[in-house]
């Protein structure tokens, strides 16, 4: 553990005005909250954020930075305030703590909405200083270094899996390669313990056998550039045990079939030398054909440059070496980090332009399983390039669609996609995206997004903004539903209502809009009789008891089963009192009631039937109807009011399909019997709304 002085020492090393005081306070102040606190390997618990400060200090951030390191748990763990952190070390120290400091305490969270709720507050705070991301990255690496110590196995994978679904990706998309691979490789030990095992046995089976091969090959690569004049630093290694895993697992090889085994890093003075690097190693020994990669004339998005390519050595030994300027490998390695350098003393540019994206997700997203989804989709890279007509270029998750990428130019493209031009052929909005593809994306005002859509994209941020508008199309239509119910109720009230009684309509429901007024209309959550309470106070006095409208609840009665049997009603035909019945027999299920034309009786040749009637007095059950609309404000809104006029209550209503003209639903709705069900339909067929109704 670093002590007080060796701390301030190495701070004051790359910057000599540093506040020295704050820093003692800081390490002193952390000392002495954590107290006697302890960690599971036996330390105190204050060796941890000093060694996150340490960590800090090697990317010779800023003096903030350092203190935040140190007191990142404190609000967490102690009775320390954000408000007392501030009094004490400044407003920019506190709002960066308090970034970094998890809602661990919402109890009455589970386990993913929790770990939701902490990425959710810690990719807020990131967007605003990612300062905030880099403590938290070196906290994650600390912990993970310290793994081992903890005594529940599930404990253990559970953080591991945390780490390698969001740290370590998180770690690369800031070009933070160190950490990154140092995470992955504490995580796959955890995860894959055998695997781990295994190909970690056979690196140093490779090692002690083939002894300085690595450094024999590392000589040659730098003889054959120093005889074409270039002066450049040559190293090699093996590569990562958890890269090899991954190469392993997703081409379905064994290790003996990986051959480019050791890895090889060139060095050079300027971004001219590489290329010039890059000729010479090609003329020297053969390439292999589609394993050149320029990512200096086309940057990740991470700012990550370099040349990668691969070579055939003596005894067609595979290697991959990588080619970059000092400059380069300086940024690869410690990625946005180097941006927030002491030396650079300005921010990070645009490379943090999917930071945005990330936070539109946390915005979109409805609840915890669709942020921690959206989240890991944005964060994992494979990435593609296309570009706009214009030539702008894009970087994309391999297999996005032209949605993803109307998506990735701008919200509003994605939302009125109507069409998409590759490369100027007209193509499916499903297509997915080549390197170097041109694409001119289609739009109309009058579109929106299809929930189909979310079938085919495979960017967060696309599927997050999908969903939302979905669910406002969903409220929509829910509403309209709600107002031509609500205009039904207004008519029995005994005088006309204006506007005014609306408001305080809404004030005596708790409500907070007119708008939510009708939704609770529309899905059935408030009773009519609230509404016209609601409206005019007193006017239900003299109303009798409504009839019930028939419901799932009602007692139904069958003829034909002994008593006491359980039965259910088939899901497949929804049978309804009137219907010709049948029972099918399933040990320890009970008897399951069919209509007598239900296809799924056709595979059931040698089922245990029975046959059945429906007793007297039987009314209540759900039916189903597919209803075909025309595509035109107010259609949905009449389906209801006949659905209403008829008094039937829809149990379900679910959007399957819609294109420029026509909208298909399935209704479930509760009816008497088969009688009414017919009514209803024929109704329906009577509508100039409806082109098409039928029983399902």
């Amino acid at each position: 553990m670093l002590r007080q002085y060796e701390l301030v020492e190495r701070v004051l090393a790359y910057d000599p005005e540093a506040d020295e005081a704050m820093l003692n306070r800081a390490y002193v102040y952390t000392v002495q909250k954590h107290g006697s606190q302890k960690r599971a390997s036996g330390d105190p618990y204050f060796s941890h954020p000093v060694e996150v400060a340490g960590l800090m200090t090697e990317l010779k951030l800023d003096q903030e930075t350092i203190v935040t390191a140190l007191l990142h748990d404190t609000v967490e763990d102690t009775l320390a305030t954000t408000e007392e952190i501030e009094r004490l070390f400044g407003n920019e120290v506190a709002r960066l703590v308090d970034g970094v400091t998890k809602l661990s305490k919402i109890e009455a969270m589970s386990e993913n909405e929790r770990a939701a709720e902490n990425l959710r507050k810690f990719l807020l705070a990131m967007s605003e200083d990612i300062r905030v991301l880099l403590v938290k990255l070196a906290d994650r690496l600390h912990n993970m270094r310290t793994l081992h110590f903890i005594k529940s196995e599930d404990k253990r994978r559970r953080i591991a899996r945390e780490t390698m679904d969001i740290y370590a990706p998180l770690a690369e998309r800031v070009g933070m390669y160190e950490y990154m691979r140092e995470m992955q490789l504490l995580a796959f030990e955890q995860l894959e313990p055998e695997a781990y095992a295994t190909i970690t046995g056979r690196l140093a089976t490779i090692r002690s056998s083939e002894g300085g091969q690595v450094d024999a090959i590392a000589l040659a690569i730098k003889q054959a550039l120093a005889e074409a004049g270039l002066k450049v630093e040559v190293s090699g290694r093996e590569k990562h045990p958890y890269s090899i895993w991954k190469k392993m697992a997703e081409r379905h090889v064994s290790f003996e079939q990986i051959t480019d085994i050791m890895a090889f890093r060139v060095l050079t003075e300027t971004a001219a030398d590489c290329y010039r690097a890059l000729g010479v190693l090609h003329t020297t020994w053969q390439m292999i054909p589609g394993r050149f990669k320029d990512y200096i004339s086309t940057p990740k998005s991470n700012g990550y440059r370099s040349l990668h390519t691969s070579l055939i050595f003596e005894n067609s030994m595979r290697m991959e070496v990588q080619i970059r300027s000092h400059d380069m490998h300086e940024t690869n390695e410690f990625g946005l980090a180097a941006h927030w350098a002491y030396k650079q003393g300005d921010k990070p540019d645009g490379q943090v332009g999917w930071l945005r994206d990330l936070i539109e997700i946390v915005d979109a997203s409805h609840d915890a399983e669709e942020l921690l989804e959206h989240t890991k989709l944005a964060i994992y890279q494979d990435r593609i390039f296309a570009f706009t007509p214009k030539g702008q270029l894009l970087q994309l998750p391999k297999g996005s669609t032209p949605v993803d990428f109307a998506y990735a130019v701008h919200s509003d493209l994605g939302s009125f996609a109507v069409g998409a031009k590759i490369n100027g052929r007209h193509m499916p909005l499903r297509t997915p995206l080549s390197n170097g593809d041109v694409v001119e994306i289609i739009k109309s005002k009058s579109a929106s997004p299809q929930l189909s859509w979310l079938g085919f994209v495979v960017t967060g941020k696309a599927r997050a903004a999908i969903r939302r508008a979905v669910r406002a199309k969903e409220r929509e239509e829910v509403a309209a539903i709600g107002r031509k119910l609500f205009e039904q109720i207004a008519e029995r009230l005994p005088s006309k209502i204006g506007k005014k009684a609306v408001r305080d309509a809404v004030k005596r429901l708790g409500l907070g809009t007119e708008e939510e007024l009708m939704v609770r209309i529309g899905s059935a959550k408030l009773e009519d009789r609230a509404v016209m309470e609601a409206l005019v106070p007193g006017s239900t006095a003299g109303l009798a008891e409504p009839e019930r409208w028939p419901g799932q609840d009602r007692a139904i009665s069958i003829r034909g089963l002994t008593a006491g049997m359980a039965f259910h009603l088939a899901e497949c035909c929804h049978p309804v009192p009137g219907d010709r019945i049948v029972g099918i027999r399933h040990p320890g299920k009970g008897v399951e009631v069919h209509a007598i034309d239900c296809l799924t009786l056709a595979s059931g040749v040698d089922a245990d039937w029975l046959d059945l009637s429906w007793g007297e007095r039987t009314t209540g059950a759900v039916g189903r109807i597919r209803m075909v609309l025309y595509n035109r404000p107010g259609t949905l809104a009449e389906a209801a009011g006949i659905f209403a006029g008829n008094r039937a209550n829809i149990a379900a209503l679910e959007n399957t399909a819609r294109d420029e003209l026509f909208s298909t639903y399935e209704v479930e709705i509760e009816v008497s019997d088969l009688a009414h069900l017919t009514r209803i339909v024929s109704a329906l067929r009577a509508s100039d709304a409806v082109a098409e109704a039928e029983r399902i």
